[in-house]
């Protein structure tokens, strides 16, 4: 069963889960932090290696990064991290239907590039990733491990 963890703080709601963690919460620079520190230590309480807890920690700046670029600052998202079959499961939910991310062929080393390295790193620590839509706009879900059906 899922449990409150901790204090309530304004535009973060947490939702504990056995080997893993929902958080709705409001797109902010502190709640960032907050996502990356506790994807990190959920993963380390679950036995996950360091190497990959801190994979699925940049994977999830990224995917929420790229939220906040289709849809602005403070934009209320649902970010989901957890623990199966060996492999972790990352998902970070916006309410942007149209706005998909799209993979493009961009050097990780072109120094001219402005962006679009992003969804090149998810590409290379993960082992897949996909978008589904909702009725109330997107997720972004990808897996460290074991690859995506």
């Amino acid at each position: 069963m899922a449990e409150a963890h901790g204090p309530p703080t304004p535009g973060f709601y947490l939702r504990t889960r056995p080997h893993g963690f929902v958080v709705h919460l409001v797109a902010s620079g502190d709640n960032l932090r907050a996502i990356r520190e506790l994807t990190g230590k959920t993963l380390a309480s679950a036995g996950v290696d360091a190497g990959t807890a801190e994979s699925a920690q940049l994977v999830v700046s990224e995917l929420v990064g790229n939220s906040v670029r289709a849809c602005g600052e403070w934009v209320p998202l649902v970010v989901e991290v957890s623990v199966a079959r060996g492999a972790v499961l990352l998902g970070v939910h916006d309410p942007e239907p149209a706005g998909v991310p799209r993979r493009r062929a961009v050097a990780m080393d072109d120094a001219d590039a402005e962006s679009g390295r992003g969804l090149a790193l998810v590409d290379l620590l993960t082992s897949g990733w996909r978008v589904a839509r909702s009725p109330v706009g997107k997720q972004v879900r990808c897996r460290l491990g074991p690859a995506l059906d």
